[in-house]
């Protein structure tokens, strides 16, 4: 990985978002209407591109930062992925509800990748000509994705992670070649699967291995319909995560609370962490006090310059005016922090570095 500053300087205690943003009713109706034959292809995009629009303005209102797109293109977490994927079958493009998932089957093992791309670099692109903040953009992880496709293509789950993993690494290139300083890699389902940490961190590896970004990894306990999909603590995730390429731990502190905050001191983790400040499965808006309160009780542990003040996780199922009030709050709770360290501490970090390793 590079060892010199890749992204803009950035306050102390950057504030960001996961990733997804929230997904009116009408766009929900409408891209409904798209899997059930009633929009073009062209209308949808159209319905993307402003829809990415607003959500990039709804951040910067709100002094977010480092934005994202939103992932409004997305209709979930696997599809958008899979379904670009050459070799995957989908039985029925027709969904009833967009969230929906497509039935997957991969028949034969993936090629290797030829240079086709899956266009997560237009996708950044878009975003990059509608913001001059910095940009986080990511992407669903090999090992979430090889959950959801099935068939006997490979006869052990480690081969079909890796051959995934080699697809999202060139497209990582890409992305990077268009101008990408920070990716993330979303691993919503490896909570699920504690034992296969190993093959993940594996598969990150390869999908980072000499991509010259800073990279950060989220990892949560789902949130499909705003409801986490198992229970546990960040524990199971060491020791072998010490070895993944990644700068930065994005993790869910707000709805679980911060117990888990001294396994990542305990364990050796000395990298940032991208704390969860707010709990996205709540309907209710945090106060700027309770943000600040979080942050503080995570400085005991974590030093301000390896602290990045993010949501557990997307904001995609939390209703517009609340996820605006959230964020607005996360904002408000971070200066009143800043505030507080800035006599004792540079108004500015230094610019975000990737680790070498």
């Amino acid at each position: 990985m590079a060892t010199g500053p890749l992204l803009a300087r950035v306050p102390l205690l950057p504030t960001t978002v996961v990733g997804s943003y929230p997904v009116p009713d009408w766009m929900e109706r409408l891209k409904t209407d798209y899997f059930r034959g009633r929009m073009s292809h062209a209308q949808l995009a159209d319905l993307h591109e402003m829809a990415i629009k607003a959500a990039l303005r709804d951040q910067e209102l709100a002094g977010i930062d480092i934005v994202s797109d939103g992932e409004l293109r997305r209709d979930n977490d696997i599809d958008y992925f899979l379904a670009r994927l050459p070799g995957v079958a989908i039985a029925n493009a027709a969904k009833d509800f967009y969230f929906d998932y497509y039935e997957a089957t991969l028949p034969r093992p993936l090629p290797e990748p030829d240079g086709t791309p899956l266009g997560l670099a237009d996708d950044f692109g878009f975003a990059a000509t509608h913001t001059s903040a910095p940009i986080k953009f990511s992407f669903t992880g090999p090992f979430s994705l090889s959950r959801h496709l099935r068939g006997k293509a490979y006869p052990e789950d480690r081969e079909l992670v890796l051959a995934i993993a080699r697809f999202l690494h060139a497209e990582a290139c890409a992305l990077a070649d268009r101008g990408a300083k920070l990716l993330q890699i979303d691993e919503p389902f490896l909570a699920g699967h504690p034992d296969q940490v190993a093959t993940a961190v594996e598969a990150i590896n390869l999908v980072a291995k000499d991509v010259e970004v800073t990279w950060a990894l989220h990892v949560c306990y789902g949130n499909r319909y705003a409801r986490p999909l198992w229970q546990g603590h960040y524990d199971f995730l060491f020791p072998a995560v010490l070895d993944a390429a990644v700068d930065q731990l994005v993790l869910e502190f707000a709805r679980k609370g911060y117990e888990d905050l001294p396994v990542l001191a305990n364990s050796g983790w000395d990298r940032d962490v991208g704390l969860g400040v707010i709990d996205v499965k709540s309907s209710a808006a945090e106060t700027p006090g309770q943000v600040a309160d979080r942050i503080r009780r995570a400085l005991d542990i974590v030093p301000a310059d390896r602290l990045v003040i993010n949501p557990d996780c997307g904001l995609r199922h939390v209703p517009g005016p609340v996820a605006r009030a959230k964020l607005a709050a996360m904002v408000e709770g971070t200066a009143i922090v800043r505030h507080e360290l800035a006599p004792s501490t540079r108004a500015t970090a230094t610019p975000v570095e990737p680790v070498t390793r």
